[in-house]
């Protein structure tokens, strides 16, 4: 009798075979445990991390004041799903905000599930920046191991501007985790050889569009550099799959921009931002080039010369200001950069190290060029989006330079990784004597960086010329100490202090943020935030109560007239079934009576107040229908179809005297 011998048994290099998948209940207990061959401390030390991450992002909610212009529109899509669909400002759906809506989608699913609030809202900012942390750490061990993913992970937790931002309801950390999935899913492309890895990555990445459209795009030219150059297949079989993974890309990056400009501008809201009211125009103009030339670009830009993070030019990321919330690792990363390609640099081309040394080199790299000689409008924010980077490179260059350090392949690596942590330590006592006298965090922190920094060096390089491997182990903790004080101190500071919602920023004040306003500038750090409330209780339009007297302000039209409680107060008692409460100049003052009324209000010149939303047609028309009857104005307009506008309604409303600049229309002031 003839017996069939078992199959072969399946191998890492034998892509047919697959090993069987772990019971279930193997799975439960690796997500606590890890794999077989991880060290024990691996992954209680990751949920460690994890804990902390969380803890950061989510401590003391109640002190977090989101930006209150994305908490509006969360607000307005909650109560209309016309208004969630286009990222209305209003539930009216008179305008949209600046960005695509995929991050208000998130913000405000969890809204409407919970209620509208601090936490629902936090909830998914806090669960994407914890997220981001663990697919971090899973990417960079696959290639490196549990040290190198461990380093990489707490890196990113620390990175100051990463606790501040994710403290907020900006859309950066989901824009950040959605770019984390399209990487992760590049390298298994690389290392499968398979399509549809490839596919995925085009969809997160086209997801991540549709969160703030060209800032993912950033890492695309190192997306496909590594995946033509290491992924496995043919020349030709990789090319053909690049090309359809460019169409992934396309499709999700483009399919709701095209969807809103086919829709008549008759039936939509207007789209914030844009000087033609087409999403295309708000891509290539205000949130594309209008961002990297400033009001120099040739393209559709409202002249967005505005900068919160210093003057453009490539020590940009190192000055007062932005020095604190990015830079502490950033020698360090360059140095682990350019050492581990060298050490790698005869490995064959479809090393995965190597592959992965590119893709968080060229990401780090991309986004470091970008921000540092952006000549439009820049928020020290933004720079979430080259913390991964940092961080993984941290990981793998500490990992790689120790290896090398104490393999002694040649002599001159006993020298970089010493000079690689003494480059950072020093950074991190100049970045903490910048801020000496804002409290004892600081002063400690200083004291920590520099003399782990000290031990570090030393400790080295005593083991090396002594052989005492004990001593480089305790060295390496050290230089890890050094290296991350100076970050923990401002993410606690970031944690435990209130955040500006609308330019958020971790540390201690570094003085004024750069330049001015300029068109569609956001207000600087430490400015007033007025108008705004706590998300810890939802608009006062839905029962609650608000106590004290709010206030917010608007440029253009209505420009210098205050909108005080009171006289919100008077126009909901006075709304006479108005689908908008009042219409003023701005999103900064529309936002602000939206979350104070619960009620739709038109921002008639969206951010800045130079959009063209409002014609004096189109409020004709809304006042004739009796959609609208009351307008805030100042006594001068901004540009000539806000001027026509004010002069029409002075001339035909009719004052409200209790309240400056406000004014009632009515269906027989229309001629």
């Amino acid at each position: 009798m003839t017996t069939l011998a078992p199959p072969p048994a399946p191998t890492a290099q034998d892509g047919r075979h697959r090993a069987a998948p772990p019971a279930p209940s193997n799975r439960l207990r690796r997500l606590f445990t890890g794999a077989p061959e991880d060290p024990r401390w691996a992954r209680p030390a990751l949920w460690a991390i994890l804990v902390l991450a969380t803890a950061l992002y989510a401590w003391n909610l109640s002190s977090i004041t989101g930006n209150t212009f994305y908490d509006a529109a969360v607000w307005s899509g909650t109560k209309s799903w016309k208004a969630f669909f286009f990222g209305a400002l209003d539930s009216g759906s008179f305008i949209t905000v600046d960005k695509p809506p995929f991050a208000l989608w998130v913000m405000g699913l969890s809204a409407r599930v919970f209620g509208y609030g601090t936490w629902q809202l936090m909830l998914p900012m806090v669960a994407v920046g914890t997220g981001s942390v663990a697919l971090l750490y899973r990417m960079v061990k696959r290639d490196f191991g549990a040290v190198a993913g461990t380093i990489a992970a707490l890196a990113l937790t620390l990175t100051p501007i990463t606790v501040a931002i994710t403290r907020d309801t900006n859309p950066d950390p989901i824009l950040v985790f959605l770019m984390l999935l399209g990487a992760a899913a590049l390298m298994k492309a690389v290392r499968t050889g398979r399509l549809m890895p490839l596919v995925w990555s085009g969809v997160a990445i086209g997801f991540a569009f549709n969160t703030k459209m060209m800032q993912a795009y950033v890492v695309l030219p190192v997306f496909f550099l590594v995946y033509l150059w290491a992924a496995r297949g043919s020349l030709g079989r990789r090319i053909r799959n690049l090309a359809v993974g460019t169409v992934a890309l396309v499709v999700s990056s483009a399919w709701w921009m095209v969807v809103v400009d086919l829709i008549p501008a008759s039936s939509r809201p207007y789209i914030g931002g844009s000087t033609d009211n087409t999403v295309w125009d708000l891509v290539i103009g205000y949130n594309g080039f209008g961002r990297i030339f400033g009001a120099s670009s040739s393209v559709g830009s409202q002249g967005n010369g505005a900068s919160f993070g210093g003057e453009a030019g490539l020590y940009r990321l190192f000055n007062s200001i932005m020095g604190g919330q990015i830079s502490w690792l950033i020698p360090f990363a360059l140095i682990a950069l350019v050492g581990g390609l060298v050490l790698r640099g005869r490995a064959p081309r479809t090393d995965a190290k190597r592959a992965a040394l590119l893709l968080w080199g060229g990401w780090f790299v991309l986004h470091y060029l970008t921000f540092a000689l952006a000549e439009g409008t820049f928020h020290p924010y933004y720079v979430t989006a080259m913390a991964p980077g940092i961080a993984a490179l941290a990981g793998i260059g500490g990992v790689m330079l120790y290896r090398a350090f104490r393999e002694g392949a040649a002599a001159k690596w006993g020298w970089v990784l010493p000079a690689a942590i003494a480059a950072s330590a020093v950074w991190a006592v100049v970045l903490l004597q910048r801020v000496s006298g804002s409290g004892t965090l600081y002063t400690v922190a200083e004291v920590v960086a520099g003399v782990a920094g000290a031990v570090a060096v030393i400790g080295l390089l005593l083991g090396r010329f002594t052989g005492r491997q004990r001593l480089t182990g305790i060295a390496a903790l050290a230089a890890v100490v050094a290296l991350l004080a100076g970050p923990a101190a401002y993410s606690v500071s970031a944690a435990t202090s209130g955040t500006n919602g609308t330019n958020p920023t971790a540390g201690p004040s570094t003085g004024g943020m750069g330049g001015g306003m300029g068109g569609g500038g956001r207000r600087p750090s430490g400015s007033t935030n007025s108008g705004s409330q706590s998300m810890g209780q939802p608009p006062s339009g839905t029962g609650s109560t608000t106590s004290g007297s709010r206030t917010a302000a608007g440029g253009g039209m209505g420009g210098d007239t205050q909108v005080s409680s009171a006289m919100i107060t008077y126009l909901k008692k006075n709304q006479d079934g108005a689908t908008w409460l009042v219409a003023v100049a701005t999103d900064q003052t529309a936002s602000s009576i939206i979350l104070e009324s619960g009620q739709p209000v038109i921002s008639m010149g969206g951010w800045s107040g130079s959009d063209n939303a409002m014609t004096l047609a189109k409020l004709k028309s809304l006042v004739k229908s009796g959609t609208l009857h009351y307008i805030v104005i100042s006594s001068s307009g901004q540009g000539s179809s806000n001027s026509e506008i004010s002069t029409w309604v002075k001339k035909n409303g009719t004052a409200v005297s209790a309240y400056s600049g406000l004014y009632r229309l009515d269906a027989s002031d229309v001629g």
